[in-house]
Formats: C-alpha cells, sequence, structure tokens
C-alpha cells in the first residue's frame, strides 16, 4: 500500500496528510490503517483539529515492506 510506504522514508514513520498529487489524503484510508494497526495517531495539530496526523506501527512497517 502506496500510503504506508511512504511512511517508511519519514522522521519517526510519519504518514502523509497529502497524496502525491497535493490532495489531501482519504480519511476512510487513514481509519482503516489506525483499525487493523498498522498506524497509529501520532499528535494533534493545533492549527488544523480534523487532521489525523498518524504514524507507523512495526505491524505497519510489515505490511509496507511485504513483497
Amino acid at each position: 500500500m502506496l500510503y504506508l510506504r511512504r511512511g517508511l522514508t519519514q522522521a519517526g514513520g510519519k504518514l502523509p496528510l497529502f497524496d502525491l498529487d497535493g490532495q489531501d489524503v482519504d480519511a476512510t484510508v487513514v481509519r482503516r490503517c489506525v483499525e487493523r494497526g498498522w498506524a497509529e495517531p501520532w499528535f494533534n495539530n493545533p492549527l488544523k483539529p480534523d487532521w489525523l496526523v498518524c504514524k507507523l506501527t512495526d505491524a505497519g512497517r510489515r505490511v509496507a515492506t511485504a513483497p
């Protein structure tokens, strides 16, 4: 999954808020990754409280690096 793979190269495994075209990542994708344990909320953004800032979990790293 490209969304998870993009976190592999970011400090702390931070997952992107925007896709490669500069559009918001679909919140459904983010929530499903959290529900499956592949991502976890990292911190609240005081300027954009509706944004869910997440990072990879160990399980998410395994999924992202699976062949």
